[in-house]
């Protein structure tokens, strides 16, 4: 009545297993929210500096190619987009 080797064995390599499926499908998941928050903040900062750079002259035109922009890079892309704006 007692465990015999094989059984532990399947059980180990079960779960084995299980942890690196979990493991691999939990990389592509950071990646998306990474992705979902630099896409929040770079939005959020397009619009902060549409609002406050309006006073001062300093306005990012926002259209697709823009938003992508913001949207991969998050902050630094928006600054790329301001260098972009004064160098063009």
């Amino acid at each position: 009545m007692g465990f015999e080797l094989s059984i532990i064995l399947a059980y180990a390599f079960g779960l084995i297993l299980l942890y690196i499926v979990g493991w691999i499908l939990l990389i592509p998941i950071k990646l998306i929210i990474k992705l979902i928050w630099n896409g929040v903040i770079g939005g959020a900062m397009l619009l902060l500096v549409n609002l406050i750079g309006g006073i001062f002259g300093i306005t990012i035109v926002i259209n697709p190619i823009n938003a992508l922009i913001a949207g991969f890079l998050g902050v630094p892309g928006v600054i790329l987009l301001l260098i972009l704006q004064y160098i063009l």
